[in-house]
C-alpha cells in the first residue's frame, strides 16, 4: 500500500494469559476485525484490568484508539509503552505506531523521530523506511508551500506599497496643479483690474480733481478780493 501511512496493527495474544484476561484479549480481537473499535478497545482494558502491566493489551489499545481516530490519545498510549520493555521486535513496533499516531495529529517532525528509532531497532522494516520518506517529502512540500505563501504575501505588501506611493503622488500633484490654477486665476484677476482702468484713465481722473481744486481755490481768492463775505446759514 503507497501514498498513505502504514500501520501495523497486529494484534498481540499469548496464551500464557490467564483464562479470562484470554477470554477478553479474544474478544477485543474478534471486535477489531468487526471494525467495531471502541468496543474492542472497551474488552482490552477489560483484559488490562484483569493484569495491569500486560504490554499487548496496552498495545492493542494504541491500535484501537488509532482507528477510532483518536490519534492524540494512540500517540500517548503509544508512548507509555516505550518504557515498558526492551524487547527490539516490540519496540520497533512501538515506534512505527507511535510515528503514525503523530503524524495523523499533524505532529511531522515527531512521527519523523519516531520513524527513526523504529528504524535504529529494525533497519529492516520496510513499511517504517517508506512512511519516514512519505513524511519527508511530505515536509519539504509543506515547506516549500509556506515559502512561496510568504513570497506571495512579500510580493503583495510590494505592490500595496507601490500603490500607496503612487496616491500620494497623484494626491501631490492634484495639490500642485490647484496652486498653479489659484495662482494663474488671480494673476487673470490682476490683469482684468488693470484693464478696467487704464493707467491714462488714472491720470486723467487725477488731472481732473486736480484742476477743479484749482478753480475753487481761484475762486475764493476773488471773492476775498472783492471783500465778500461767506455766506453762513441762519440758526432756526
Amino acid at each position: 500500500m503507497r501514498g498513505v501511512i502504514i500501520i501495523l496493527v497486529s494484534l498481540i495474544s499469548f496464551s500464557a494469559f490467564g483464562q479470562t484476561e484470554r477470554k477478553y484479549i479474544r474478544s477485543g480481537n474478534k471486535l477489531y476485525d468487526e471494525k467495531k473499535y471502541t468496543d474492542a478497545e472497551l474488552s482490552y482494558r477489560k483484559a488490562l484490568d484483569k493484569k495491569p502491566n500486560s504490554f499487548e493489551s496496552s498495545f492493542n489499545i494504541g491500535n484501537s484508539l488509532y482507528k477510532e481516530g483518536k490519534f492524540p490519545e494512540a500517540a500517548t498510549q503509544f508512548s507509555k509503552l516505550t518504557e515498558a520493555t526492551t524487547d527490539k521486535d516490540k519496540l520497533a513496533k512501538v515506534y512505527h505506531n507511535l510515528g503514525n499516531s503523530y503524524v495523523k495529529a499533524q505532529k511531522l517532525q515527531e512521527g519523523v523521530d519516531a520513524y527513526k528509532k523504529a528504524l535504529v531497532l529494525n533497519p529492516k522494516d520496510s513499511d517504517t523506511k517508506f512512511n519516514l520518506a512519505y513524511v519527508q517529502r511530505l515536509m519539504k512540500q509543506q515547506e516549500q508551500q509556506q515559502k512561496d505563501k510568504d513570497k506571495q504575501d512579500k510580493n503583495k505588501d510590494k505592490k500595496d506599497e507601490k500603490k500607496d506611493d503612487q496616491k500620494k503622488q497623484d494626491d501631490q500633484k492634484k495639490q500642485d496643479d490647484q496652486k498653479k490654477q489659484d495662482e494663474k486665476d488671480k494673476q487673470q484677476q490682476q490683469k482684468q483690474q488693470q484693464k478696467q482702468i487704464s493707467p491714462e484713465d488714472a491720470q486723467r481722473m487725477l488731472d481732473a480733481i486736480e484742476n477743479d481744486e484749482k478753480q475753487l481755490q481761484k475762486k475764493l481768492e476773488e471773492q476775498k478780493a472783492r471783500g465778500e463775505k461767506a455766506k453762513v446759514l441762519k440758526n432756526w
